[in-house]
């Protein structure tokens, strides 16, 4: 029986293909040819991301995706990660890999076997990842029952991945190979290891980093740019974790379904007092040693500084001194003055929107003692304006400013050093999916944004999705270059989180349309979110930094 042909349209080229149905996304980029930068890692389908070996059976719109994408990108590092595991089994078998997160533009790794941490066998690690690359094997994708898989993973002593299928109760379950190697990535792989080639692997602070190239030049590994005050806090939170039994998504659903999650919020919530305390007594410290008596408070996007803040300045006052908080958004420059940013629209994310000038004689003022008039910001008129406000410091006074520039010594460079105490906050998410899949602390903020945004701001998720990589690129200059400058290191992530937040943003997920770009990470987003098992918010109490993003706060923002 002769096929029906029909045509698919190539949005890169902007052109339909003719095809008869059945060609893999790979034979229909050879028939478009649409010129990309890179080789293609993979494809949105009607909005949706794909392998490059999925076949078309209708009519299509493709997107081919290189590894400058972020979704080729991600598709890139599982297949990468992947070629690391077979060379570790190959190299030194039963060595039990957790890839925990990302650093220093690479992924760091445990590795349970003190030997596999030598240099030599590092070495050969890297070798025989290059030799599984080189040979350009495929990985080959299997579905069959869970039931099915779990013996598979049983017979490889992944227990890890057991507790995630087991506790997720779905009837079938797919996974990889790779040379008769099991391995499950919840998402696409390249067609197969030739396409990796760019990596690095070295020894780094007690694990290994993986690294992959840079987006813009795929042969060659990224560079490495030390970031140990990061590492320390995550590395604190993963012995934390160890500590109360949880660090995958399966350990938790578990502790869901026997009904311990709500210990797990008491402890989890009790941490991050502890931790806000310990750096408000170190404040107090300084404050009588040195005469410290300026806090600023730094993060990316949805990393709960307000609330940390608010909570911060609690702590401070039950050790006498007397918070004082200052918005640095009022003192922005006049509108005309904004610089702008490469689209040519205002951006008031950049450090010369603020009037640092101004910002630093009022600082200055304060410190010696002066009374000064608080400016404002007038957001309709675009202008500067007094009302009348006034500031002056007391004994036990303590200046609180809380902004994405806090730690960039560009914005209080006429203050002395010793005056200041710096804080980098963050959502640093070190539960993971299983041992090869961490979870993104990127995506644990997005996720908080799209809650956030939707319930005070009347924003669909569509709109915050688009607005997503401005705020990334924004974060890549202006905040994360200087998060090495803290003093002290706030993790806000809440191990239990994800699960609470699910109910919250699956449904303004699935509002996004399916013929907007957007659905593309709306739809990986609701797939990830599918493995948690939920939490009601109800045992969430109110001072909880996650009631920032949820509701239900005691504080007023």
């Amino acid at each position: 029986m002769e096929k029906e042909q029909f045509d698919v349209y190539c949005v890169n080229t902007g052109k339909t293909i003719h095809v008869n149905g059945g060609e893999s996304l790979l034979e229909i980029y050879k028939l478009a040819n649409p010129r990309l930068a890179h080789r293609p890692i993979c494809a949105y389908v009607n909005n949706k991301t794909e392998e490059l070996k999925y076949r078309v059976f209708g009519p299509k719109d493709i997107e081919f995706l290189d590894i400058s994408h972020p979704a080729g990108m991600r598709t890139y590092v599982r297949s990468l990660c992947f070629v690391m595991y077979k060379a570790i089994n190959d190299i030194i078998p039963g060595t039990r890999l957790r890839i925990e997160h990302s650093l220093s533009h690479g992924y760091y790794c445990l590795l349970d076997n003190e030997n596999a941490l030598e240099p030599e066998s590092i070495d050969k690690i890297k070798h025989r990842m290059a030799e599984i690359i080189a040979a350009d094997i495929p990985f080959k994708k299997i579905e069959c029952h869970t039931a099915d898989a779990i013996e598979v993973f049983r017979e490889q002593g992944m227990f890890d991945k057991i507790e995630l299928l087991k506790t997720t109760h779905e009837l079938y379950t797919q996974y990889h190979t790779l040379d008769g190697l099991a391995d499950s990535y919840y998402s696409w792989l390249t067609p197969s290891t030739g396409y990796l080639q760019g990596f690095d692997l070295v020894k780094y602070n007690g694990g290994v980093l993986l690294v992959p190239p840079m987006p813009d030049a795929p042969t060659e590994p990224a560079p490495i740019e030390p970031q140990e005050k990061m590492l320390n806090a995550f590395k604190e939170y993963l012995t934390f974790n160890q500590i109360i039994g949880l660090s995958n998504i399966g350990d938790l659903n578990k502790a869901v379904e026997t009904r311990q999650a709500t210990d797990l919020i008491k402890v989890a919530e009790a941490l991050h007092e502890k931790k806000i305390g310990k750096i408000a007594d170190d404040i107090t410290r300084r404050y009588h040693e040195n005469g410290t008596r300026i806090v600023l408070i730094s993060g990316p996007s949805s990393s709960g500084k307000t609330t940390f803040s608010k909570r911060l300045s609690i702590q401070l006052m039950t050790n006498l001194l007397k918070p004082v908080a200052i918005s640095l958004d009022n003192y922005f420059v006049n509108r005309t003055d904004t610089p702008l940013d490469e689209t040519g629209d205002y951006d008031y994310e950049s450090l010369y929107a603020l009037d640092l000038d101004l910002f630093n004689k009022d600082l200055n003022r304060l410190l010696q003692g002066e009374t000064i008039e608080m400016p404002t910001y007038n957001f309709e008129t675009g202008e500067r304006e007094y009302r009348g406000n006034t500031l002056k410091l007391e004994q036990g006074s303590v200046l609180i400013l809380e902004g994405i520039h806090g730690l960039n010594p560009d914005l209080t460079p006429q203050i002395e050093t010793h005056l200041k105490y710096r804080i980098y906050v963050s959502a640093l998410t070190t539960i993971s999916i299983d041992d090869h899949n961490w979870i993104p602390t990127a995506d644990n903020r997005l996720l908080r944004r799209i809650i956030r945004d939707h319930k005070y701001r009347g924003a669909s998720a569509q709109s915050t999705i688009a607005r997503w990589g401005s705020v990334r690129r924004g974060e890549e200059k202006w905040i994360f270059p200087y998060q090495e400058n803290a003093d002290a290191m706030f993790n806000s992530s809440l191990l239990f989180e994800l699960a609470v937040m699910k109910d919250y943003a699956q449904p303004i997920l699935s509002a996004v349309p399916h013929d907007c770009p957007e659905y593309a990470e709306a739809h990986r987003l609701l797939r990830f979110l599918g493995y948690f098992q939920s939490i009601n918010q109800r045992e969430i109490p109110p001072t909880s930094l996650l009631r920032e993003f949820l509701g239900g706060s005691s504080f007023k923002y």
